[in-house]
């Protein structure tokens, strides 16, 4: 098992990632990233609606099926130039072997906005 020893968090490290749940809003193809990704707009409730790239196309071929679908965020990285937008948020998802993404998604439904923690 590898050791985690040099990167322990304490609670208040934690504490500090806003990670939260978002209704995907829109999706589209984005054409201009140097890899095969889609432009994502979520809602996260009263935190506002967020637009962020995912490379997840690999297992998500459609991105429209993503609509309506709830995802798990990061909120408060500072927003980042991807290409022509400025990403506003770090949807989450296991990444396999072949790089293939699949998105971390709450088992219910929940209220846009809540706190994963």
């Amino acid at each position: 098992m590898k050791n985690l020893d040099d990167n322990t968090l304490d609670w208040n490290d934690f504490m500090k990632v806003e990670i939260r749940a978002g209704t995907v809003i829109d999706a589209e193809i984005f054409k201009e990233a140097k890899n095969p990704a889609y432009k994502l707009m979520v809602d996260f409730g009263e935190h506002g609606l967020r637009k962020t790239s995912a490379q997840i196309t690999k297992l998500y071929a459609d991105s429209k099926t993503l609509i309506g679908s709830q995802v798990i965020a990061v909120i408060n990285f500072p927003p980042k130039q991807i290409a022509n937008i400025m990403s506003e948020c770090l949807v989450l998802g296991c990444v396999g072997e072949n790089k293939e993404v699949t998105l971390i998604q709450p088992e219910r439904k929940v209220e846009n906005g809540t706190r994963v923690g």
